[in-house]
């Protein structure tokens, strides 16, 4: 038994630094329902905290040592540095301080049936189209999402056998505090390079992810990208391969309709069953690939994989439609990667409106920065691009570079530092037919908030 099981059995006292982030509240509620006393802190009030709170966790604002003073044992998320006051103080104390994956490979080691969702896009839809596939087929898995599901009421739901889903972040190699029987790698791209010096990197990485699956387990590659699949060459593991162009499993008869898409999904090709998304999308095609090698691969009949896999609507903030303005409909998106960002446009484009108009905000400077150019290049498919303020998250600006740098090398781009600023904008812009996008891992939704509060 380790320091956090210890706590855990003695119901002793675990404090979350950086507890409002989706991943950390939902493994808070979990301790917590395990009998720990679970406490927390963050940068900012949220939504997120305030229930927390009303789940019966306390939760500070700030980063003060006295915040930490008397836990038995410290969980952080990535975002928080050793040089927070928190934290400085933590490890003078001598209090043991576990990674957020850690938390999450300790409780997926529970779980027989586990299932690591991993890839640079696409991971909070296929692991909640995954979730939502195992409930319509009468199981009832333990998830941990990294958007909100809302046929689970959040991001995280307490299943009843052995079934275990969760979406494996690659970020500081997160991923590799996982142990899943089944490894799913949906694709393998440039990012966090904050972290990571490339790609090569980066693909080692995910290498090292997939062997950590047992012998008996599996490793389900999206075989369309030649990164993933560089991942798993030369692996002793059971591999199984998907795609739309390649692999074992694929989408034949492909066609579009009223923007979702329809295909006959084959098996070594024979037909196994017709498959009708309910999400738009062309990428939405390789996530459920990617969902039905996982299904088919535990033996799932076909008739299961149709009927999970179609009926599948989505999580929140993925082509979310929150509403309309002026006769403008409002889409909101996470896309907050050039790659992402450019699927999310030629989605929007695919539906025929008048004008798509796509309020942009960047994650990070260091991604701003390092994939400038192609930020540019995709915010050119939008008829106009209003971009905001870059999103911090967790870094300082020491790379000299802001939005209005983006808006300046763009004919079709404006820039309204606030988001007070880019709902005025968007006010202005509106017009019956177009389509307003809203894109970004930050905040930028609360803009379409704000929009969509105006009289017209």
């Amino acid at each position: 038994m380790d320091q956090l099981e210890k706590a855990v059995a003695e119901k002793a006292r675990i404090h979350f630094i950086g507890i409002g982030g989706v991943m950390m509240s939902s493994l808070a509620l979990e301790l917590k329902r395990r009998g720990a006393q679970v406490t927390g802190s963050d940068r900012n009030d949220s939504e997120t905290v305030a229930m927390l709170r009303r789940s019966g966790i306390p939760v500070s604002i700030g980063h003060l040592p006295e915040f930490v003073a008397g836990a038995a044992v410290i969980v952080r998320n990535a975002a928080i540095a050793d040089s927070s006051p928190d934290m400085a103080y933590a490890r003078q104390a001598g209090i043991p301080v576990f990674e957020r994956p850690d938390v999450l490979g300790h409780i997926m080691r529970e779980y027989p049936r586990s299932v690591g969702v991993a890839g640079t896009h696409g991971k909070s839809t296929t692991s909640g189209m995954l979730t939502h596939a195992l409930l319509q087929s009468g199981r009832h898995p333990t998830a941990f999402l990294g958007a909100a599901l809302p046929e689970i009421g959040g991001t995280y739901t307490l299943g009843e056998d052995e079934w275990f889903v969760a979406e494996s972040c690659e970020y500081c190699r997160s991923f590799l505090y996982l142990y899943p029987e089944t490894a799913v790698i949906l694709n393998v791209e440039a990012d966090h390079l904050d972290y990571y010096s490339g790609v090569e990197e980066i693909v080692g990485a995910f290498a090292a992810f997939a062997a950590h699956t047992p012998q008996s387990g599996a490793v389900v590659v999206n075989a369309d990208n030649a990164n993933a699949m560089r991942a798993v060459a030369g692996l002793d593991r059971r591999i199984l391969t998907y795609g739309v162009e390649n692999g074992r499993y694929r989408a034949k008869a492909l066609k579009a309709e009223r923007g979702c898409y329809v295909y006959t999904l084959t098996e070594d090709d024979t037909v196994l069953c017709e498959i009708r998304l309910s999400v738009p999308g062309l990428h939405n095609v390789s996530n459920s690939l990617a969902v039905a090698t996982v299904l088919r691969g535990y033996g799932f009949a076909p008739e299961q994989i149709a009927a999970g896999v179609s009926s599948y609507t989505g999580v929140l903030r993925r082509f979310q439609r929150l509403g309309s303005f002026r006769g403008a409909d409002i889409v909101d998106d996470y896309a907050h990667h050039p790659d992402e960002l450019e699927t999310t446009l030629k989605t929007a484009r695919s539906y025929g409106y008048r004008r798509v108009i796509c309020l942009f905000q960047p994650h990070t400077y260091s991604r701003t920065a390092l994939l400038r150019d192609r930020f540019c290049e995709v915010l050119r498919l939008a008829d106009v691009a209003v971009l905001t303020d870059i999103f911090s998250a967790r870094e300082k600006n020491t790379y000299g570079i802001s939005s209005a740098d983006l808006a300046a090398e763009l004919p079709n781009a404006v820039y309204a530092p606030t988001l007070e600023e880019a709902a005025e904008r968007l006010a202005e812009l509106a017009a019956p037919g177009d389509l307003i996008l809203t894109c970004g891992a930050g905040n930028v939704n609360k803009a379409a908030g704000l929009l969509l509060g105006r009289s017209e």
